[in-house]
């Protein structure tokens, strides 16, 4: 299986990234991609915000925008998933070319710009996937805003209302920085509006799904402190820590003077310290999730211990294949196991004193 990938994923490589990153999903849906099944165990199976997850290693966001492969990635070792941005009306999104791998880095940087089919063609995917809510794991959907907007708090909160009876959770994505002025709604007027907007709608559905907020890493302490504040007293279940990072320290591909979002490896440690800070902040009143530059099962594990009570990833399987989802999943298993830890939740915070 493994050397199966290693010679696709060579292949992919050859060719531009959004090119290979459309194939690799049509392959993945077609079958020809090995794929593990949902990996677990005792202490693997978690829940966060009332989500019973398999395993806490999740897909994070823009990998399959339009909810496309939902069938295949099922099947993938996640313990949940993540699909979109979906914005109300299909956007094109920014000019290509606007994905770019750093080989030399293990990172990604990406200026797509909420490119995607619209709510209605993603929800209409959403609602045909197999074994609807019963699936075996959760599948959510990252809420956008169309770029020429007039309001766009009204449209996360008018995607949620058209898709949430057919997800199991919602992220509102106020962190990308491939919209303009898009992360201006993170501050805490603003975040608090568009927060109380989507909430109601949710408190309206027929069945209550958690609502995640998802942040960038490029915050100063104040605006932590402030995001920390809004998340504690208002009525979403979580928050995702962290998006792509607008820095370019230490890289030395040829591309890192492309704009857009960075993630991979270089926003590890960027993204891990945003995840303790809050982890401190919060104190467990709210569950957060943990992404940002996980490749292996160690750097799984010190999210968690950092404070993540699931981690999410993308960018990392560029490189390593899906194969991986299981690896880290086994390797985490493996190490609550070594450390003693019955269950996830146990190591949650065990070692945020090491980030902060």
């Amino acid at each position: 299986m493994k050397l199966i990938e290693r010679a696709g994923l060579k292949a992919l490589h050859c060719l531009d990234p959004e090119t290979a990153h459309t194939l690799s999903l049509k392959a993945m849906t077609a079958g020809f991609v090995p794929l593990s099944g949902i990996v677990s165990s005792s202490r693997l199976a978690t829940n966060v915000a009332g989500l019973a997850m398999p395993n806490p290693v999740g897909l994070a966001a823009g990998m399959d925008k339009n909810a496309t492969a939902v069938s295949a990635l099922m099947r993938a070792g996640f313990g949940f998933l993540e699909v979109g941005a979906a914005t109300p009306r299909p956007q094109e999104g920014n000019a290509k070319p606007r994905l770019f791998r750093l080989t030399q880095d293990r990172a990604v940087i990406n200026r797509f710009g909420f490119n995607n089919q619209g709510m209605e063609a993603i929800t209409a995917r959403l609602k045909a996937r197999p074994s609807g809510l019963s699936a075996d794991i959760p599948v959510g959907l990252n809420l956008g805003a169309n770029k020429d907007s007039e309001d766009r708090a009204a449209d996360f909160a008018r995607v949620l209302a058209h898709a949430g009876p057919h997800i199991n959770f919602a992220t509102v994505n106020v962190s990308s920085p491939n919209t303009e002025k898009l992360r201006d709604l993170q501050g805490k007027e603003a975040l608090t509006a568009l927060l109380k907007g989507v909430t109601d709608v949710r408190d309206g559905l027929h069945r209550k799904i958690p609502v995640f907020l998802k942040i960038a890493p490029d915050l100063s302490i104040e605006e932590i402190e402030e995001i920390a504040e809004v998340a504690l007293s208002s009525k979403i279940d979580g928050i995702i820590a962290t998006n792509t990072t607008l820095s370019r320290d230490g890289l030395t591909s040829s591309y890192k003077g492309e704009a857009g979002g960075l993630s991979g490896a270089p926003l590890f440690e960027k993204s891990t310290r945003v995840l303790a800070q809050l982890s401190k902040l919060t104190d467990r009143r709210i569950p957060l999730i943990g992404v940002g530059g996980i490749s292996t099962a160690d750097q799984a594990y010190e999210k968690i211990r950092a404070g993540a009570s699931a981690v999410q990833l993308y960018s990392a399987l560029v490189y390593g294949g899906l194969s991986l989802v299981s690896e880290i999943a086994r390797g985490l298993d493996a190490r609550l196991a070594r450390d003693g830890f019955a269950n996830v939740a146990d190591a949650v915070g065990t070692g945020r004193a090491d980030w902060l």
